[in-house]
């Protein structure tokens, strides 16, 4: 199959170091023609530079995610545009397995799954979301949905692809969805012009970086956005439900900070804070100006491709954890070769399993010899050195060439 030309869409504000990974890991991308373009702060445009890599660069310094997309769907000239997050690094086969769910004609968003910051558990898989903005499970396989105004796939910002005269044709995403729910409200205005598809080999590795609203351990600290997006989107999608006596998402906005409480991960002084803010969000949100989607012209910008990217060999590296140092800088030279290089480096241990991509363009795999490299799995079995590493390169040969 002949894949459609695609522009990658990077956000990234104040997370330069990331933004510098998550561009490592796109340059290693097996589809053909691709273009990446970086809507990012002065900071983040300079750590762009630094790559070295061919982009298109957008100057953008505020805390707009929608507005920053916006900018960069108007310099993509590909058939099919993808975001990714700048705290996000995709296996090498991401887009390449997104855009190929678009050679159904009826296909008009793609979405993938993605794993969490240890490289191994998955952090979102399938779901809709409604005019609430509720999320609703789906089954964990490939398959295509049918959407409504009020029911569509749930399309996850870091790991999505939109055909772009579609998107161009609804407007893009809306600057009064500043940061969050602004995937749904995409998904539910594109609702009945086509299908979205669900690829769960189309995978990303989101580290969840600490940002002005959280903390690195993914504990927030306002919750004001939150509550002003939600107000919003209830006003388009379902203004009925403002006259309930209880907002659904709200609330569960709030049993997120007794939970947190409950646990021990914030003061009380700090959950009083987060439940202050969450009101004044609200009453923000409900204030907040609503205009029109205006459509977004097509671009004038050239397609400009980032070489090098396409299928290419793969590498695998395996040995103890006192021969790490070693494999790594065989590893270094492998990926100076232009090879996608995975290392799996074991400890005589139960401990689980991280997978890692390092600031040098490296897969790095960490873990007992006797752990677990799944979140299904035992905990614990004895396994021989040689056959566990056998599993892990059949596992890992799903994702990225493995040699």
């Amino acid at each position: 199959m002949t894949l459609a030309a695609a522009s990658v869409i990077v956000v990234s504000r104040h997370r330069a170091a990331a933004l510098g990974r998550c561009l490592l890991a796109l340059a290693q991308q097996d589809h053909p023609q691709i273009e990446v373009i970086v809507v990012a702060d002065p900071a983040g445009i300079d750590a762009a530079k630094a790559t070295g890599l061919v982009l298109k660069l957008v100057a953008f310094d505020e805390a707009n995610i929608s507005a920053a997309r916006n900018l960069g769907l108007g310099m993509a000239s590909g058939e099919i545009v993808a975001f990714i997050d700048d705290d996000a690094v995709a296996e090498p086969t991401w887009l390449s397995r997104l855009c190929a769910a678009f050679g159904n004609p009826q296909v008009v968003a793609a979405t993938g799954f993605v794993r969490g910051r240890n490289g191994i558990s998955f952090q979102w898989k399938a779901c809709e979301v409604d005019a609430l903005g509720l999320d609703h499970p789906l089954p964990d396989h490939a398959a295509t949905y049918p959407g409504t105004p009020t029911r569509a796939v749930k399309t996850q910002g870091t790991n999505c692809a939109f055909r772009r005269e579609a998107l161009l044709s609804i407007g893009g995403f809306d600057p009064a969805l500043r940061f969050y729910l602004d995937e749904a409200d995409v998904n539910l205005r594109l609702a009945g012009q086509g299908l979205t598809a669900v690829v769960p080999d189309a995978q990303v590795h989101h580290g969840f970086a600490a940002s002005d609203r959280r903390r690195e351990d993914r504990v927030p600290t306002s919750l004001h956005e939150i509550a002003a997006s939600i107000a919003v989107f209830l006003r388009r999608h379902a203004p009925n439900a403002l006259e309930a006596e209880t907002i659904p998402a709200i609330d569960a906005q709030r049993r997120r900070v007794a939970d947190l409480a409950r646990a021990g991960r914030i003061s009380g002084a700090e959950a009083e804070a987060l439940l202050a803010s969450l009101a004044t969000g609200w009453d923000e949100g409900m204030a907040r100006r609503l205009t029109q989607p205006i459509a977004i012209p097509e671009p004038h910008a050239s397609f400009l491709p980032l070489p090098g990217t396409g299928p290419r060999s793969g590498t695998l590296l395996a040995g103890r954890i006192w021969q790490q140092a070693r494999l790594l800088r065989e590893a270094e030279e492998a990926r100076a070769m232009g090879r996608i290089v995975s290392v799996i480096c074991l400890s005589p241990t139960p401990r689980a399993h991280r997978m890692q991509f390092t600031d040098k363009g490296i897969w790095l795999q960490s873990g007992g010899l006797f752990g677990c490299s799944t979140r299904n799995g035992a905990r614990f079995r004895l396994t021989p050195f040689s056959h566990r590493i056998a599993e892990e390169k059949a596992r890992i040969s799903a994702f990225r060439p493995v040699g």
